[in-house]
């Protein structure tokens, strides 16, 4: 990684992390998980509300961590936030590969800045602290695809 995208990299994951984007609790009917990362204490709670169809129409997380684990579920928030779940398993998966080092993904395009969490790969205790939101959103997503029968 150059120095002018370590910078980049560090600029976004301080912002997001900072001033998380949809940051909070949601109202009303959605679905609620706690996701843990027993090893260095991250914890979140993702709040997603789904459609008839499964499209996300909106999600919210709130918890604590380390910047990498907050900056990740505020990029994820953001970029999942009306995407269908068949999408988002997408999305989940393309990140995966990129901070895991297991090749390119589908749709970078899809990803935007969630690309620069790249480096991560080189922490692998730091894997899992990116992850966490998208591990929480995968069971969101089966819990709502369970209730929907």
């Amino acid at each position: 990684m150059n120095d002018e995208l370590r910078d980049l990299y560090q600029q976004v994951i301080l912002d997001h992390s900072r001033k998380p984007r949809n940051h909070g609790r949601l109202e009303g009917e959605c679905v609620h998980v706690h996701g843990d990362n027993p090893s260095c204490g991250d914890e979140i709670d993702l709040y997603v509300k789904f459609d008839a169809e499964g499209k996300i129409e909106d999600l919210k997380f709130d918890g604590q961590g380390c910047a990498i684990s907050q900056a990740s579920a505020s990029m994820m928030t953001s970029k999942i936030k009306g995407k269908s779940a068949a999408d988002a398993a997408t999305m989940r998966e393309d990140f995966r590969r990129i901070v895991m080092g297991d090749g390119a993904p589908q749709d970078e395009d899809a990803l935007g800045e969630l690309q620069l969490l790249e480096g991560v790969q080189k922490f692998p205790q730091r894997v899992k602290c990116a992850m966490l939101a998208w591990r929480a959103l995968e069971q969101a997503t089966a819990e709502n695809a369970a209730k929907q029968g």
